[in-house]
């Protein structure tokens, strides 16, 4: 069993289609999740998956968050 590769910024960008504004405002506004490595921010791919269905990003039209309990 191989391990998950860590992904940069733009690769999650990439994965989600977003910009990469939108990763870095996720990470700091809606926990994102995401480990500071150094200076640059690394994420494992099946994190961002399972976040992303847990309506991590979800947002209402006047921009409040929908909460989602753990």
């Amino acid at each position: 069993m191989t391990a998950e590769p860590w992904v940069s910024v733009d690769g999650v960008a990439k994965h989600l289609g977003v910009a990469k504004d939108s990763v870095y405002r996720w990470i700091e506004v809606h926990g994102l999740p995401a480990h500071k490595v150094g200076r640059l921010w690394k994420f494992k791919l099946s994190e961002v998956d399972a976040w992303v269905r847990a309506g991590g990003a979800a947002v209402h039209a006047h921009g409040v968050r929908d909460r989602v309990d753990p």
